[in-house]
């Protein structure tokens, strides 16, 4: 089975936001070409061959903005990852166009060309919503596409 709630608790963990039954603290490594903060608008941006490694995912992209609240870097309001996002645990890897993760809602959503592929299959979507508090995975058809997925017998 897919399981995509791993990918999302652990942009939990390198953002801060620690989920349900988490209690280390994990180093984050992030390198990128450039690097900006803007205190005006509470954005920290990487741009440029992004790599984000934490001890259980590695995240690849061209460009990772972190939206922080008043109480700074350790109070981040979104994650955005944008132009040919990469994440990849342990067991599976996960792509598209843009994720953005929102801590307050532990919501984290996957859009465009979303590919998911595990030991136990792989699903294509033009959209994917993890909910980290309810642990579930919705993939969405839109207009332009639907949902397929192949399976791998055990």
């Amino acid at each position: 089975m897919i399981r995509l709630g791993a990918i999302a608790a652990i942009l939990c963990l390198m953002l801060g936001a620690a989920p349900p039954l988490d209690t280390g603290k994990h180093p984050v490594k992030v390198t990128a070409d450039n690097f900006a903060i803007d205190e005006a608008t509470h954005e920290a941006v990487f741009t440029g061959n992004v790599l984000v490694i934490h001890p259980r995912v590695t995240v690849w992209a061209a460009k990772v903005t972190a939206e922080y609240g008043s109480g700074g870097p350790s109070d981040v309001k979104t994650f955005i990852a944008t132009g040919s996002v990469k994440l990849k645990t342990k067991d599976q890897t996960a792509t598209g166009d843009k994720a953005v993760f929102d801590p307050k809602t532990q919501l984290l959503h996957l859009t465009g060309n979303v590919l998911v592929v595990n030991a136990s299959g792989k699903v294509n979507s033009p959209e994917l919503v993890v909910d980290l508090d309810k642990n579930t995975s919705v993939f969405t058809g839109t207009k332009g596409g639907r949902v397929t997925s192949v399976f791998n017998p055990e």
